[in-house]
């Protein structure tokens, strides 16, 4: 796989920015710990997993009973 520029727009990209300069900042330090942020959206994903089984049972549920109270009728007698 070679690196460079293949087409003409690849070609007046790379002429483009060729003299441009980037400017490298120091890396810092971060004033989120990443242990915390991590536990946290662990968190978040346990809760959004247990609403989301909660839903499906509730579905479920409502799905068995409507089929137990449901009243069929010939539907003939629907036609008007």
């Amino acid at each position: 796989m070679a690196i460079g520029a293949k087409d003409y727009i690849d070609k007046l990209l790379v002429k483009k920015y060729s003299k441009q300069q980037v400017d490298n900042h120091e890396p810092i330090e971060s004033m989120v710990d990443p242990e915390k942020m991590m536990e946290t959206m662990n968190d978040y994903a346990a809760i959004q997993r247990s609403m989301f089984n909660l839903s499906n049972r509730l579905s479920m549920a409502c799905y068995g009973i409507n089929a137990r109270t449901a009243r069929y009728t010939n539907g003939a007698s629907f036609a008007g």
